[in-house]
């Protein structure tokens, strides 16, 4: 039928109508909200430290590390090709290297000389002077062994008496760090008590020593004993040597002892005489069996300082009780204080011989050194160094 056509024809006008109100609803929409601005390239740029750009912009990641190279290969080791048939072999050089323990002492007042430097050393070795490589002061805990004669006499008080004088000195002496014992002599050595560190055990040892057993006094017997056991202890030793000096029954000869003190290594000697009171007494009197007596006396000191002097060492002869502290006092100073050098010898052999040492001591201008008091008087001074030591043997 016609009124479908005609009715559609009557609605086109008003449904245009509605578009057109639609468009300008919208229109008027947009007009009142404006889009939103975008925001600046230029803010966007995180820093290099990572972190937000800024109050508007975003959150900047942090910035990945560029990967690092790996190091290149280390290169390969040389290949050393032996010839055919030989194996593989190391080869091991020994430098020889001498310390030298040495003090230097003033003659008038026994004392240590302080502040000296590598400079004022001058160490020759059989006549050559030697490059002095290491210095130092030192100051340690000792290692000692007490040597006593303890043996009878027409004279024994005296010289027994004298003895314990010394070793009760010594033994105040002693610090809680120090190794000690002790060993006397008559026919043969009698160890009393072995290395302790405790100084009621070294005086209760001491306080044994009342009888003696024989008349006999085998000196050099004893010594060569004492160097022997001494030589199995590591580091720097010493004795103590407390004895008349007099030698009666010994199986050593005094060249073979004193070829065997020579040959010893890192042991001093210090020797105190005993029975000077009564050798003062009785000097010169009681006719020529007098003067025989006092010429081995004389003959006894000179062995006495000939040990102590080979070793480095001193050699005292007391004749009043009240030395006995401030000797002592002197043996610990110088023993506990030393100026150590060290030196690579110019004659490198391995040969077992016997090298004479020399130490002097010089200047800034390389003249000897020398020492004045307050009022510029000269001082005299002793310098304490063993008389030499003997090269390792050749190895064979």
């Amino acid at each position: 039928m016609v009124y479908t056509f005609d009715h559609a024809s009557h609605l086109l006008p008003r449904l245009a109508m509605a578009v057109l109100v639609g468009l300008g609803t919208a229109t008027l929409a947009l007009s009142q909200n404006p889009a939103p601005q975008q925001p600046n390239p230029q803010d966007q740029t995180a820093p290099d430290s990572g972190g937000p750009a800024g109050d508007n912009g975003s959150i900047a990641l942090p910035k990945k590390k560029e990967p690092e190279e790996a190091p290149p290969p280390a290169p390969p080791e040389p290949k050393v090709k032996n010839p055919e048939g030989a194996g593989n072999y190391s080869l091991r050089i020994e430098v020889p290297e001498v310390t030298v323990d040495v003090g230097v002492i003033l003659e008038k007042t026994h004392q240590f000389v302080p502040n000296l430097k590598p400079a004022n050393f001058k160490v020759y070795e059989d006549g050559i002077e030697q490059k002095i490589s290491g210095f130092k002061r030192v100051e340690a805990p000792i290692t000692a062994l007490m040597l006593c004669e303890f043996a009878g006499s027409n004279y024994t008080y005296a010289f027994n008496y004298d003895m314990l004088n010394a070793a009760y000195s010594f033994a105040e002496q002693l610090r809680p760090q120090d190794y000690v014992a002790l060993m006397t002599f008559d026919m043969r050595t009698h160890i009393v008590t072995d290395f302790t560190q405790d100084k009621r055990q070294v005086y209760d040892a001491i306080n044994t020593l009342r009888i003696p057993g024989f008349n006999e006094r085998n000196l050099f017997d004893a010594l060569y004993e004492a160097l022997d056991r001494l030589s199995r202890i590591e580091g720097r030793k010493y004795i103590i040597l407390m004895a008349s000096g007099r030698d009666t029954f010994s199986k050593l000869t005094f060249d073979q002892i004193l070829k065997r003190v020579k040959n010893s290594r890192d042991i001093t000697i210090y020797a105190i005489s005993t029975g000077g009171a009564l050798r003062a007494i009785t000097e010169g009197s009681g006719g020529f069996g007098g003067q025989m007596r006092d010429i081995d006396y004389l003959q006894a000191d000179n062995e006495m300082k000939t040990f102590a002097k080979l070793t480095g060492g001193d050699w005292y002869s007391p004749r009043f009780q009240a030395e006995f502290p401030e000797i002592f006092a002197d043996v610990n100073k110088n023993i506990r204080s030393k100026y150590q050098l060290v030196y690579h010898p110019v004659n490198a052999k391995q040969d077992g011989s016997y090298r004479k040492l020399r130490v002097e001591l010089v200047d800034d201008e390389g003249k000897p050194l020398r020492f004045q008091d307050e009022k510029h008087h000269p001082l005299k001074y002793d310098i304490i160094a063993r008389d030499g030591y003997k090269a390792a043997p050749e190895v064979e």
